[in-house]
C-alpha cells in the first residue's frame, strides 16, 4: 500500500534535495538526498540488506527539521533475529546472567544426567559451539558474568559445571555472589549487550520460560548497561577460581 507522506522541510532552496518527509501513519522519516554510489564508501556500511540505499544530507538539515524525540515503545524481535545477532556483531557480546534457573536448561538431556549424578555429556560440536569458535577465531569476544546465590540452586550448579565446557569454544565466564551483585547495584534483568551499542533484554515468565526478546538502543540505557557490565566484570571471579570456593551441594 502506498504510504501517505508529509513534507517536513528542506534547507536547499528550490533544488528539491535534500529533504525530509514523514510517514503520516507510522511516523517514520524518509530522507531525500544524493545517492552514495562509490563502492569504496558503500563497503564501509554494516549489515546491508537487499534493497537498501544510502543518501547524503547536511547535518544542519537534521538539526533544523528532524522531528522531536518520540516515545520509545518496546521493540520485540523473533528468536531467529536474536540468533542472527551472534553472527553480525562486530566486537563484543556480553551476558549478565541473573536468574536462579532456566526452564530451557531443565528440559535437556544434559540437565537430566547432571541431576542424576552422571556425566552430562556436553556436545561441544553442535551449531552453537561451532558458531562460538568461528566468531572467536575472528577476534570477537564472548563474555558472561553469572550471578550465584548462596547456597546455589541446582540450576546454577548445572551452569557452573557447564562453564568449563563453554570456555573451550571461546567464552570467558566469570561469577559473582548475589550479595556482591546487590552491593554493586547490578540489575535483576537478564540481558546481552552487543558491541556496547544494543541490548537484547530477555523476558521470562513466572515458570522461568523465555517469552520475549526486547531490543533496546536508547543511548542512555545502553550507556548504563555498559557501566553495569564494567562493574560486574571488574569484581567477578573466573569460573575455575570461583568454583573452588563453592560449597558442596551434598
Amino acid at each position: 500500500m502506498t504510504r501517505r507522506l508529509r513534507y517536513i522541510g528542506s534547507n536547499s532552496g528550490h533544488s528539491g534535495c535534500p529533504t525530509l518527509y514523514e510517514d503520516e501513519e507510522t511516523g517514520q522519516v524518509i530522507v531525500q538526498g544524493d545517492l552514495v554510489t562509490d563502492p569504496a564508501e558503500v563497503a564501509q556500511f554494516r549489515n546491508i540488506k537487499p534493497g537498501e540505499g544510502f543518501v547524503t544530507v547536511p547535518r544542519v538539515l537534521l538539526a533544523d527539521f528532524a522531528p522531536p524525540a518520540a516515545e520509545r515503545g518496546p521493540v520485540m524481535i523473533s528468536y531467529d533475529e536474536f540468533e542472527s545477532m551472534f553472527h553480525t556483531f562486530q566486537h563484543t557480546a556480553f551476558r549478565l546472567e541473573t536468574r536462579r534457573q532456566y526452564r530451557s536448561d531443565e528440559q535437556t538431556e544434559t540437565y537430566r544426567r547432571f541431576v542424576a549424578g552422571e556425566d552430562p555429556g556436553w556436545d561441544m560440536d553442535d551449531d552453537w559451539a561451532r558458531n562460538r569458535r568461528a566468531q572467536s577465531a575472528q577476534g570477537k569476544r564472548f563474555e558472561r558474568v553469572r550471578i550465584m546465590d548462596n547456597p546455589p540452586t541446582l540450576g546454577q550448579r548445572y551452569l557452573l559445571d557447564n562453564a568449563e565446557q563453554i570456555g573451550t569454544v571461546g567464552e570467558d565466564v566469570r561469577y559473582l555472589w548475589r550479595e556482591d551483585a546487590d552491593r554493586l547495584g547490578l540489575p535483576l534483568e537478564d540481558a546481552w549487550v552487543f558491541d556496547s551499542r544494543v541490548i537484547a533484554l530477555l523476558h521470562f515468565d513466572a515458570d522461568d520460560v523465555l517469552t520475549d526478546i526486547e531490543v533496546i538502543t536508547d543511548p542512555v540505557r545502553v550507556n548504563r548497561a555498559c557501566q553495569e557490565r564494567d562493574a560486574a566484570w571488574h569484581f567477578a571471579v573466573p569460573h575455575r577460581e570461583f568454583r573452588a570456593g563453592v560449597p558442596s551441594g551434598e
